[in-house]
């Protein structure tokens, strides 16, 4: 599989939990399972990931390579106020901030819109919205060439939702930091997205543009999934849902990771992995979905 981010760029990693959406994004800095075993290559601003030294990974971390966590409760010290808490990530950040930190900090809570108040509250007294905010000011704070928002607004509202994919889009332009948002929302990746990569059991299956995605998806289960989407313009019951069930990821797989669930599989595709490529597929079809 072959995942690219460029700079000022956005990159969503779409679908169903377990897919191995989150485990990539991780171990672009390095955060694999204990007793995970490690193929193939990851580089980032070209230092390679997988033979890093600890002290090298630690440098990529706290100032290459941000991940923004889908619970940012998780990630903000609950008896901290957030203004603390931000200065203590500026001095662990870029040398050129260390000797500001309360200046970066306000910099960064008004980057995100977060008023300055917010610097002399604590974690409990802000929304999950703000929270988030928050989280994304911290992993901005050593400007990073690659941040990685993992599943950032699956907590919010929908309006909250929208607000944080603006924000997210604008510190993109902003800053022209690389972003990989890994989501199952098709429609939230498709709102910032430059390109999407569908994954299904640990392969990418198909890269396209939003736009293709929607509307001429090449891989049977992109096209399945957006089948499965419900949409305000189809009639009331007409889903229609993927059967069988995702592979064992502890079973090797032999051929085509969807096979068993395709419509148009043939024998080549228990067989036979498909080619590397754009879409992964003996078959690929082009569904026109508005048909």
């Amino acid at each position: 599989m072959t995942l690219t981010v460029g700079a000022g760029e956005t990159v969503s990693l779409v679908r169903e939990s377990g897919s191995g959406k989150s485990l990539t994004a991780r171990s672009a800095l390095g955060l694999t399972p204990a007793g995970a075993r490690s193929s193939g290559s990851i580089t980032v601003a070209g230092q390679p990931v997988l033979t890093a030294t600890p002290g090298e990974l630690r440098t990529l971390r706290s100032h290459t390579a941000s991940m923004v966590f889908q619970d940012p409760k998780a990630a903000i010290k609950p008896l901290h106020r957030i203004g603390d808490f931000l200065v203590e990530a500026a001095r662990h950040a870029q040398p050129a901030y260390t000797s500001a930190p309360h200046a970066r900090a306000r910099e960064l809570c008004e980057a995100v819109r977060l008023p300055e108040r917010v610097l002399r509250q604590r974690p409990h007294e802000l929304s999950g919205g703000m929270l988030q905010r928050v989280a994304i000011a911290t992993a901005l704070m050593p400007d990073p060439q690659l941040l990685l928002a993992d599943e950032p607004t699956t907590a919010l509202d929908a309006t909250t939702q929208a607000e944080t994919i603006a924000l997210l889009a604008d510190l993109r332009d902003r800053f022209h930091t690389g972003l990989l948002f890994i989501t199952h929302d098709l429609d939230l990746a498709a709102a910032i997205s430059n390109r999407i990569c569908v994954m299904y059991a640990g392969h990418i299956v198909e890269t396209a543009t939003p736009d293709q995605l929607f509307s001429r998806p090449r891989h049977p289960y992109t096209a399945a999934l957006l089948q499965a989407t419900p949409r305000l313009h189809r009639k009331a019951g007409h889903l229609t849902p993927i059967p069988g069930s995702p592979p064992d990821p502890d079973t090797p797989l032999t051929g085509c990771a969807f096979a068993l669930r395709c419509p148009h599989r043939t024998d080549i595709c228990t067989r036979q992995t498909p080619p590397a490529g754009p879409v992964a597929c003996h078959h690929s079809v082009t569904l026109d979905l508005h048909a």
